[in-house]
C-alpha cells in the first residue's frame, strides 16, 4: 500500500507539471498570425513564359516582371516614390512545397556594385498612395484666407496636403499585403510581389537584374525597365 500512494503522489504531481508547463507557455502572437494568413500572394499566370523573364533555381523555374514604383493589384494599382515592385513567381515540378522568403531576393539596379536586398511589404506603406483617390473638394480650398477682394493671402504659409482617410488607406495596405508574395512552405506555383528601396526616378533605370538564393538553389534574372 505505501508503494501504491507515493505512485499516486508521484503521478499527481506530474499532470501539475504538465498543466504549469501548458498554461506558461506563450501563446502565438496573434497579430503575426493574421499578418501570415493574410499573405495570399497574386494568381500565378498561365506559365513562366508569361513573365519577362525566366531563370532556373535546381528544378524550379523563377519567373519576374519589373513594376517600377508601380504597385499592382488585383484590387486596385498604387505606387510608391520609395521603392520598386518585381513580381515573381516560382513554378516547379510535382506537389512538393517549397520554402519561400522574401529575403531571399536582392536587386542590382544600373549595375550599383552592392545590390539591394528586399524589404518587407510594411515598408512601403508611409510612401504608398492611390493616384486615383481624389480629396473632397473643401480640402483643396484649406489654407486660403479671404482678403477684401476675395483673394488669397499671399503671407500665409502653403496649406498641408490633404491625408486620405484612414479607412481607405488601411484598406489599400491591406490589398498591398495580400499581394505580397507569401511566405512559409507553400505548394507550386505561387507568386506575389516583393519591394526593394529606389528612390530615383523610373525613366533613369536602365538596367535591373533580380537575384534569387534560397531553399531551391540560386537564380538571376534580367528584367526590362
Amino acid at each position: 500500500m505505501p508503494g501504491s500512494v507515493q505512485w499516486k503522489i508521484a503521478m499527481m504531481a506530474a499532470v501539475a507539471a504538465a498543466f504549469c508547463v501548458g498554461q506558461s507557455a506563450p501563446n502565438p502572437d496573434p497579430q503575426a498570425k493574421d499578418a501570415q494568413a493574410q499573405m495570399k500572394g497574386l494568381t500565378p499566370r498561365a506559365s513562366a513564359a508569361d513573365y519577362q523573364a525566366q531563370a532556373k533555381a535546381g528544378t524550379v523555374t523563377i519567373a519576374a516582371e519589373f513594376d517600377a514604383h508601380a504597385v499592382s493589384t488585383p484590387e486596385g494599382i498604387y505606387s510608391t516614390e520609395d521603392y520598386v515592385a518585381v513580381e515573381v513567381a516560382f513554378f516547379g515540378e510535382g506537389d512538393m512545397p517549397l520554402r519561400l522568403a522574401q529575403g531571399d531576393f536582392s536587386i542590382r539596379i544600373n549595375g550599383k556594385p552592392m545590390p539591394s536586398p528586399a524589404e518587407p511589404y510594411a515598408r512601403i506603406f508611409p510612401s504608398l498612395k492611390d493616384l486615383e483617390w481624389e480629396p473632397p473638394a473643401s480640402a483643396s480650398k484649406a489654407g486660403k484666407t479671404s482678403l477684401g477682394g476675395g483673394g488669397q493671402d499671399l503671407n500665409a504659409p502653403p496649406p498641408a496636403p490633404p491625408k486620405m482617410p484612414f479607412e481607405l488607406k488601411r484598406a489599400m495596405q491591406q490589398k498591398v499585403q495580400k499581394a505580397a508574395l507569401p511566405e512559409g512552405d507553400r505548394p507550386l506555383p505561387v507568386a506575389g510581389l516583393i519591394f526593394f528601396p529606389y528612390r530615383g526616378k523610373a525613366d533613369g533605370i536602365r538596367t535591373v537584374e533580380l537575384m534569387y538564393e534560397g531553399a531551391a538553389g540560386k537564380a538571376t534574372l534580367a528584367l526590362h525597365p
